[in-house]
């Protein structure tokens, strides 16, 4: 299941990768023909207008969907020739996520949330807690561990959300709209802790954003296009992001 990395560090190879939804009896084609390759510890960022694939090409990421053609690698492996439990398994072991609208479960505490994904993919339960715990002083959250997370603001909810993706040592972290539901000072604080942080671990981190500011942060910068990926690094950030 592995393929010839076309970077010595790629982590990610999009190999023809397209997407078809049958939409009124007709086949609409949302990604087409997308080849790309995103290197470990990469900071990555996708932009484009509304419905342009943006969260379709994430979730092809997520393995919550596979492609209608083509391959997607990642880590080595060809994630999109696995089955339902397979990708399962993969994603727990390999992908962190980080929600616009944060995910955390009101019914568990801080550290408990912090430590969800840690012990799903089956970290001993004592490393599982420092682990943790390192992580919510890194956020600045180590005072409130105990505290439910209904209690803390958004931002806050946002860095326990930052420190539960981080918390299984992911190769690779997806960020949809981090910062969409933020002011701009925690937005802005919130991404310096996401790209630190991820930077700090190795982690590749791919970002889709509607914010020019949050995508001028980026390594690379991509827009999707008529269900194709086309690198705009070279162009102002302004140009790329639609709001």
């Amino acid at each position: 299941m592995s393929t010839p990395a076309t970077h010595p560090d790629a982590l990610i190879v999009f190999d023809g990768v397209g997407k078809t939804f049958a939409e009124a009896g007709r086949a609409r084609a949302v990604l087409s023909g997308l080849c790309a390759s995103f290197r470990r510890g990469e900071f990555i960022a996708i932009i484009g207008r509304s419905g342009s694939g943006k969260s379709t090409l994430l979730n092809l990421l997520a393995g919550l969907d596979v492609p209608s053609e083509g391959s997607i690698h990642i880590a080595g492996e060809r994630v999109s020739a696995m089955d339902d439990r397979q990708r399962t398994i993969f994603r727990r072991d390999h992908i962190g996520f980080v929600f616009q609208f944060f995910n955390l479960i009101p019914t568990l505490t801080v550290i408990e949330n912090v430590l969800l994904a840690a012990e799903l993919s089956g970290v001993p339960a004592a490393e599982a807690r420092t682990r943790a715990a390192d992580l919510l002083r890194a956020v600045g959250l180590f005072e409130r561990a105990n505290a439910y997370t209904d209690k803390l603001s958004g931002g806050e909810q946002q860095r326990v959300a930052i420190a539960r993706a981080l918390c299984a040592r992911p190769e690779l972290i997806l960020a949809d709209e981090p910062t969409g539901n933020l002011d701009a000072d925690t937005g802005a604080a919130v991404m310096d802790l996401l790209t630190r942080l991820s930077r700090e671990r190795g982690a590749t981190l791919i970002i889709v954003t509607h914010s020019s500011e949050v995508a001028a942060l980026a390594d690379r910068r991509f827009k999707l296009d008529h269900g194709r990926l086309v690198d705009v690094t070279a162009a102002p950030a302004t140009a790329g992001a639609a709001r």
